[in-house]
């Protein structure tokens, strides 16, 4: 199984449908199918051999897919890349995955090419513009006849964010991928070729990849695209395209739910059957929010790059928890590991773990122990079988010897009616240790001062919980994918 075949299996039995589309422009399956035989033919005529490494710098735009099944297709393994990186970053993408070649959407020319002229490898720089491939695919009309390489194959490397030194390369074979996006299609999301499916975070990140992208070209659904998620359009695009799925991070749900909330009933949205959360802790008061606001089940998961990412979800033929991260998927386990207090750390095990990082043997060792992917994630589970995460094991805030998870704390800044976006994180106190602090950024139009919000943690919570800190932020720092950046929030008290 190569994922590119995905797309054949597709563009075989719904050839005339959408694949794709982006504003005003569309891809049927069979031409995403044929575009993207041709860019195998293309990258093989450049001399790309099976293993070789291949960049892709775009951002959300109809070549996306065509490159990336394409080069799939030639047996490449695909280095997704974002494209706001800098020519420091690029250079350590292309230097550590050993990339031969990097697709760039022409609005990042100058950074690549900067960024390759300090990477160790020869490096072909190809400038893509909107509906340019005509152009670069000229001289390759005849399709490559069938996908190279698969099953145990490195299908793409994806780095992860890199939140403790340089980003590392998670290394996804097309069964860790396959199997994954197989099984949310069919078993999570129930997804047909009949389901419109809304395409709102970056396809460079898992989450877009894999959850988004190649669930809906899987099973021939029609794959509506956004260049960059605007709470506004995004609703807009729900009525307009008639979309049946979303895919989202919690700071797309408050965005949209903020949105509702300023303009109630202004765009017909009934048309969506269901809502997929991940990336990060979606608090429970958004999660009941948006299901109310738009009468549309969340369904909340738990997933990572180095697990393809998918492990565990709320099952839609089983109870749904708020707050939980549910039970595993098909044919993956979950354990904790050094329980204490009835937390520990989460560890997954299944068809969906990376082969390892990508160069990195000794971090492999360090995160994958006897089969089972270390997360750092603390959680603790239910009776039930039904996980929680707790908080990451690195954000864990230690005040004078006791542990205060923020996630908590953060649930109980999203119950006030003024708090649009909380984190909290410890700042360092020479008699603590930690001290337990909040950054808050408000609804528009809402009013709320920082004693005002902490005073309303200090009343439900323990005493050594509630933060003492308090600070009022415009918005809060956030990665490529809407996720709040922790370690790059400030103290900026007056």
């Amino acid at each position: 199984m190569n994922i590119a075949d995905f797309l054949s299996r597709s563009a075989a039995g719904h050839g005339l449908r959408i694949a794709v589309e982006l504003g005003e422009d569309a891809l049927t399956y069979s031409a995403l199918d044929a575009l993207a035989g041709r860019t195998a033919a293309y990258l093989t005529a450049q001399g790309i051999l099976p293993g070789d490494r291949v960049g892709i710098m775009l951002p959300n735009m109809l070549e996306f897919p065509v490159l990336y099944y394409g080069a799939l297709r030639a047996g490449a393994v695909v280095v997704p890349m974002n494209p706001l990186l800098k020519a420091r970053e690029i250079a350590h993408y292309l230097k550590d995955s050993g990339a031969v070649l990097l697709l760039a959407h022409d609005g990042v020319l100058g950074a690549a090419v900067e960024g390759k002229s300090t990477a160790d490898t020869e490096v072909t720089i190809v400038p893509i513009a909107a509906g340019s491939l005509t152009e670069l695919l000229a001289d390759h009309p005849e399709p490559a006849p069938a996908a190279v390489g698969g099953d145990e194959d490195t299908a793409v490397i994806l780095y992860t964010s890199g939140t403790t030194g340089l980003p590392k390369g998670a290394e996804l074979t097309h069964t860790n991928l396959a199997r994954n996006s197989e099984i949310a299609a069919r078993s999570l999301f129930h997804l047909t070729a009949e389901d419109v499916v809304l395409g709102c975070l970056p396809l460079f990140h898992a989450f877009g990849q894999a959850v988004a992208m190649n669930t809906a070209i899987s099973v021939g659904a029609r794959f509506t695209l956004l260049p960059r998620f605007e709470p506004a359009l995004a609703l807009r695009t729900v009525e307009q395209r008639r979309v049946t799925m979303f895919a989202g991070v919690p700071t797309m749900y408050a965005a949209m739910l903020g949105a509702h909330a300023q303009e109630p009933g202004a765009h017909d949205t009934s048309t969506l059957r269901l809502s997929v959360s991940g990336g990060a802790s979606l608090p429970v008061e958004i999660l009941h929010g948006f299901e109310k606001a738009f009468d549309c089940p969340v369904l909340e998961g738990f997933g990572m790059s180095e697990t393809s990412p998918v492990a565990s979800f709320n099952h839609p033929d089983r109870p749904r928890k708020a707050g939980s991260i549910g039970t595993p998927i098909e044919g993956v386990e979950l354990r904790l590991a050094d329980v204490a207090d009835g937390i520990g750390e989460l560890c997954v095990r299944g068809h969906n773990v990376m082969k390892g990082y990508w160069g990195r043997p000794e971090a492999t060792a360090e995160s994958v122990r006897d089969g089972w992917l270390h997360t750092g994630d603390l959680a603790r589970v239910d009776e039930e079988g039904y996980y929680y995460i707790v908080d990451r094991k690195k954000d864990l805030v230690i005040r004078g010897g006791y542990n205060v998870y923020p996630r908590e704390i953060e649930e109980v800044l999203y119950e006030h009616p003024a708090v649009a976006e909380a984190a909290v994180i410890g700042l360092p106190d020479e008699k603590l240790g930690e001290e337990v602090a909040a950054a808050v950024a408000l609804r528009p139009g809402a009013s709320a001062t920082p004693e005002e919000l902490r005073d309303f943690v200090r009343a439900q919570v323990a005493p050594y919980k509630y933060p003492r800190i308090v600070w009022l932020v415009d918005a809060l720092p956030k990665g490529a994918t809407g996720k709040i950046l922790k370690r790059e929030i400030a103290d900026t008290r007056p």
